[in-house]
């Protein structure tokens, strides 16, 4: 029998067909890649829970969930500080594109609050945990370094609305506020350090250094918030999307008297300190009341229509905490019993919103929506003009030429005739935001 010969070996040997590369790897990429700026305000929102349920005393049982909720804002905190860095380091023209993006920039003001609210939580609430020395020391540390990065959004990016934004009147939003009120948020948060300092120049230099931090923010909100009522109530109210951010402006209201009665308990002999905190926080609250009653109408007149997701809904918890924490100083210096019942009031209203956003941008993430890419079926991510979605040059959006002195303004920037809301449409809304 004739044995038939091998067939001939192929010189090249048969390649074994490669693996695609998983689908939650191109998810993650891309989730880096649309993190941005604003995702600082969930850090914000869970440490101000713990915070603002510190000042109003301790009922049985509840201090181990404020500590709770002070670790959950520790690890958001480090998750979205490295998210970020992550978000530099791979996608470095997607991040400068943000910082030239009007619509987008503001934003930054939240990086400067997320380690200043987190500092405060870990002095009032972490003690217990980690101990004093150490949470004092943790404290001073995100203090400081919140303090620098406040100080360069307050100046930072409001250079860049005037030098390198195309911004026009309808573009006035209480996002603006974010960048200018990180200031404040540190004049509130620093007074609680003095007693850990030495007696002399240098608690008098922090409480010095606060008050000038006061007035920074104090004089730059003032000159935006005629711009923000003024743009209300010449175009109406923001696109759904967008209405949440209505709570913003109760920021720089509580927050300046939560640090008008923090002064004032770190400086006790300061000629009628406390007197000056309630002239202070009196008319400030009044009006920050006033505005919440504002903006929940006007936020139950976009929800008819129905009010989408988004990470803006976190508006709803940091600036009514400040309104909490500046009511129970209100509370402390007058010794009356009813600004004590309405920081609870308000505290349960912090309590509700945060538990229903928190478990909503949970969802979001599990389910992938939060940072799907625009226009994703059901998706809440990035829209037009947020992070992630650079605007185009031509529409003056980053790298764009500002508009000459001389040449005629936009369509936005021409009066119409008296009782007219028409105009250009609404930009796209910023589905993120709070402070």
């Amino acid at each position: 029998m004739t044995l038939a010969p091998p067939p001939p070996r192929s010189p090249i040997a048969p390649i074994a067909p490669v693996a695609p590369v998983a689908p939650a790897v191109h998810r993650w990429h891309d989730g880096v890649r649309r993190v941005g700026p604003n995702w600082y305000a969930v850090v914000m929102g869970t440490a101000m829970v713990a915070t603002a349920g510190e000042v109003l005393g301790d009922p049985p049982g509840v201090r181990p969930v404020r500590q709770g909720v002070w670790l959950l804002a520790v690890g958001a905190l480090a998750v979205v500080v490295a998210a970020r860095a992550a978000h530099w380091r791979r996608y470095p023209e997607v991040a400068r594109a943000q910082l030239l993006d009007p619509a987008v920039a503001p934003f930054h003001g939240c990086a400067a609050m997320a380690p200043l609210a987190v500092g405060a939580a870990t002095l009032a609430v972490g003690a217990d945990v980690v101990g004093r020395g150490p949470a004092v020391a943790a404290a001073a540390v995100l203090w400081a370094v919140g303090t620098v990065a406040a100080l360069v959004v307050a100046a930072g990016i409001p250079y860049l609305m005037i030098a390198r934004h195309r911004i026009g009147v309808r573009d006035a939003s209480p996002v603006w506020l974010l960048p200018v009120v990180a200031p404040m948020v540190s004049a509130a948060t620093g007074p609680a350090l003095a007693p850990w300092l030495p007696a002399g120049q240098w608690r008098a230099s922090l409480l010095l250094g606060c008050g000038a931090l006061f007035g920074v923010s104090l004089a730059a909100v003032l000159l935006l918030l005629p711009l923000i009522f003024a743009r209300l109530l010449r175009f109406g109210p923001p696109p759904a999307a967008s209405a949440p951010a209505l709570f913003l402006v109760l920021g720089p209201l509580g927050q300046s008297a939560t640090a008008a009665g923090q002064l004032a308990d770190a400086a006790p002999r300061a000629a009628r300190a406390g007197y000056l905190a309630v002239a202070y926080g009196v008319p400030v609250l009044g009006f920050a009341l006033l505005w919440l009653v504002l903006a929940g109408a006007l936020v139950l007149r976009s929800a008819r229509g129905g009010l989408p997701f988004g990470l803006g809904w976190w508006a709803f918890t940091f600036p009514v905490g400040t309104c909490v924490t500046g009511t129970a100083a209100l509370a402390r210096h007058t010794g009356l019993p009813a600004p004590a019942w309405l920081a609870a009031g308000l505290y349960a209203v912090l309590v509700t919103a945060w538990t229903v956003v928190a478990a909503r941008t949970v969802r979001g993430l599990a389910n992938g929506t939060l940072l799907a890419p625009p226009g994703a079926a059901g998706g809440t991510g990035p829209v037009a003009g947020g992070p992630g979605a650079p605007r185009d040059r031509a529409a003056g959006g980053p790298g764009g030429a500002r508009r000459p002195a001389d040449a005629p303004g936009t369509a936005a920037d021409r009066p119409a005739a008296p009782g007219d809301r028409s105009g250009p449409p609404e930009p796209a809304p910023v589905t993120a935001g709070v402070g």
